[in-house]
Parts: C-alpha cells; sequence; structure tokens
C-alpha cells in the first residue's frame, strides 16, 4: 500500500466522519517498515498514535532474562491502544511492538487526540472501541496462562495465528516458544504429537494447520 487516500481510510476504518477523514490525511504520517523490524521499545517516548493499514504488529513484553511475553497483535483496520493511552500527557511506552510482516501504518501526534476526541463523536467511540478489544485480549491472554495446561495454550495460540495469517503459518518453534514463554523443545513435541493426530503439517520454519473444524 503505497498511497493512502480517503477510500482506503473508510474502507479500513468505516464510520467516521468525513472532516475527520480529511484531518487524518492531512496530519497523520505514512509509515513503512520491513518485517522483523522493532518499532516501539520499553522505555521509548511515545509521540504518536498509529492505525495499522497494511501487515500486522505484534506487541509483548519482556523480563529482566530477555524472555517473552506476548500480548495481542495489531491488524489493519486496528490502532495502537498503548499509544492512545499515552495521549494526555509524554509518557514512555512499557511494551515493544514489532513487525511481524512488512507493514504500512499512519501515525498522528498525539497533540491531536485531545482535540478529536471532543470535536468528532465517531473518533471518540473508535477509541472506546481500541480500548476494548485490547482488554478482551489481554483478558484471554491472562486465561490462556493462569488456567490452560501448555498443550490447550498451544492449541488456541495456533488456531489465532491461523486466523489472520491463513492456514499456512511462517513460525518457527522458537517464535511460537518465546510467544507462549515455554521451550523450544516443548514445543516442538507438542507439535509433533499434534501432527501425529493430523491437526498440523510441519515444514521447515512453518506449518500448516488441516485440522478439519
Amino acid at each position: 500500500m503505497q498511497n493512502i487516500n480517503e477510500n482506503s481510510l473508510q474502507e479500513l476504518f468505516p464510520g467516521l466522519e468525513l472532516a475527520l477523514y480529511e484531518e487524518l490525511l492531512e496530519h497523520g504520517e505514512i509509515k513503512q517498515y520491513e518485517a522483523g523490524t522493532t518499532i516501539l521499545r520499553i522505555g521509548q517516548a511515545i509521540r504518536s498514535t498509529v492505525l495499522v493499514m497494511e501487515g500486522i504488529v505484534k506487541l509483548y513484553q519482556e523480563d529482566n532474562d530477555g524472555n517473552e511475553y506476548f500480548l495481542y497483535n495489531i491488524q489493519p483496520g486496528q490502532a495502537c491502544a498503548v499509544s492512545m493511552v499515552c495521549s494526555f500527557q509524554l509518557e514512555t511506552s512499557q511494551v515493544i511492538a514489532k513487525a511481524l510482516t512488512d507493514i504500512t501504518v499512519l501515525t498522528i501526534p498525539l497533540s491531536f487526540m485531545d482535540k478529536w476526541l471532543g470535536a468528532y463523536k465517531s473518533w471518540h467511540y473508535f477509541v472506546i472501541r481500541t480500548y476494548r478489544a485490547r482488554y478482551d485480549e489481554l483478558i484471554r491472554t491472562v486465561n490462556e496462562i493462569a488456567f490452560k495446561n501448555m498443550d490447550e495454550r498451544l492449541e488456541f495460540y495456533l488456531k489465532n495465528q491461523v486466523k489472520q495469517f491463513g492456514k499456512t503459518v511462517k513460525l518457527t518453534h522458537q517464535d511460537i516458544a518465546n510467544d507462549l514463554n515455554s521451550s523450544r523443545e516443548v514445543i516442538s513435541r507438542l507439535m509433533k504429537k499434534m501432527e501425529r493426530n493430523g491437526w498440523i503439517v510441519i515444514h521447515r520454519n512453518s506449518f500448516e494447520w488441516v485440522r478439519p473444524e
């Protein structure tokens, strides 16, 4: 997606006022990142909110030992709730955001957030929906960690990846282990079990979901 115009904004973010689409185009900045690029680091000052136009962004945290804790993905037509939370004062990020695929985003200076919340009812509702969606995803993540064993967590995780990327997903066993805060050996063992049961086909650095629903 090389160019962003009002039509593409309306397709991805429907229901906003026409004047707001014009302001998004006027004040927003298009940025593109290659897959694997870290676009937000822990401790980095947040100066703009991010609307994802193309590609998928992964949000996660790291502990002092470098272990990853997956939070959620941001897809086209969604916004980064973390950046919206920081709109009223200059704050630093507590999470890491990385491009899972090549991405195109529209960044909006935080100075417009408060103005648009008061001027556009549709933006007010969009922000609330964004908060609610991310909150629901975090609750599901906590539920998976707290109440389910690893094979159930892995099934839930793989199904979510298939919903976002299609039946063939390019993820290594180490990538999956990082997201689930497990070891590569455990993930490999469980995925081989899923393959024997006819749920998946394991390829080099990817897997294919073949289980009939």
